[in-house]
């Protein structure tokens, strides 16, 4: 994976619609952010400022301004999209809370609240709950010491914060650390087939984050969440994909407007072609998933998920399929699955095959014979 993104694919990156932004046309999301907004001046009773950030930050905001370790996995190019060498689409809208913390020039210990929404993006698998430029919100909230039960207090914020949005789901709160929090869950949510859907994370602020800056970690704590906002929406309007929520056909569109039920559009039956192509040892199913996207980017929402069935190292296969393969020794065999469902209309054999084709051509790295 290249380590820089080139400039055709920052600028297809920054094409991209924010959906949370009514600036930029209508949409339920944006139900969601002001229902949450409301939910916490209600919770907490005090300023809350909306504040969007430059999607374009540097790396020193998306990591080490929130305590990510240097050699930390999530910096990796294979996960994040980098500009240079200082630059980098964001991962996360936590990018902009450090900055807000330093802002204030009175630091005397009282409740504030930022809300931060936006694009944030990745390089992520393809599947129904996955896509490469999620949105996302965080929710930071400071407020002063002491705090009566601190984890208590947490838990229940988390919880009534993720009621008021999903009414109908039950919520799960399980451990899960983070660089720029202390006592981090994983926030969960049941949907209808009894599958826990992963829809945010929180903790409490870091109190070497507060002090650098300018807070002191003795008189004030607070409260950092961050929340994916497709997934919220598709679990309240019990949607099962995560490409329906840009998708343009009128049947589809018009139900985008509010947080009312899904009403299901015609689907077609799905086709599957699979593949056994030649990989990069590091390979792995997030990287591929935006090696597709960036090879068929006008086709990518044909893709209803790619399924990793497998992976065999060079040295336990045998010669035949290192030559079919074109395999050398810093590579391995992996077997993929492509789940081919256009969203609003049939795709025929013929077109599936030439997809695959397409995608094959894309995401194999080794000789000429390919299956």
């Amino acid at each position: 994976m290249p380590a820089h993104l080139t400039l055709d694919q920052l600028i297809n990156a920054l094409s991209l619609r924010d959906l949370t932004d009514a600036a930029q046309g209508t949409h339920a999301i944006q139900d969601l952010l002001e229902q949450l907004t409301q939910g916490v001046r209600t919770l907490w009773q005090c300023p809350v400022q909306l504040l969007r950030a430059n999607p374009l930050v540097r790396v020193s905001e998306n990591y080490d301004a929130l305590g990510y370790p240097v050699e930390g996995p999530a910096r990796d190019s294979r996960y994040s999209r980098y500009i240079s060498e200082q630059w980098m689409l964001r991962t996360q809208t936590s990018t902009m809370a450090p900055g807000w913390l330093a802002s204030w020039v009175d630091k005397t210990p009282r409740k504030l609240a930022l809300i931060s929404p936006g694009l944030v993006y990745r390089r992520d698998c393809i599947d129904r709950l996955h896509c490469a430029e999620p949105h996302q919100v965080d929710i930071w909230v400071l407020l002063p010491k002491p705090l009566d039960e601190p984890e208590e207090v947490l838990r229940s914020a988390a919880s009534e914060i993720l009621h008021d949005l999903l009414p109908e789901h039950a919520i799960h709160l399980s451990p899960s650390p983070h660089p720029y929090t202390l006592n981090g869950v994983q926030i969960d949510a049941l949907n209808e087939q009894s599958e826990l859907v992963e829809v945010g994370e929180c903790g409490l602020i870091h109190p070497d984050l507060l002090t650098r800056a300018g807070w002191d970690n003795t008189r004030m704590t607070g409260i950092a969440m961050g929340l994916g906002l497709d997934r919220i929406l598709m679990l309240r309007k019990h949607m099962k994909d995560i490409r329906l929520l840009r998708q343009e056909h009128p049947g589809i569109s018009a139900q985008l407007q509010d947080l009312k039920r899904w009403r299901t559009v015609s689907w077609q039956p799905s086709i599957m072609r699979d593949l056994s192509i030649a990989a990069e040892n590091e390979m792995d199913c997030e990287t591929l998933g935006d090696q597709i996207r960036e090879a068929i980017p006008e086709q990518a929402d044909w893709i209803e998920s790619v399924e990793w069935l497998g992976e065999t190292p060079y040295d336990e296969l045998p010669e035949s399929a290192r030559l079919r393969l074109g395999l050398n020794r810093e590579q391995k065999n992996v077997l993929v699955r492509l789940v081919i469902r256009h969203p609003t209309r049939s795709v025929s054999s013929d077109e599936a095959n030439v997809l695959r084709e397409r995608v094959s051509r894309a995401i194999h790295c080794g000789g000429e014979g390919r299956s």
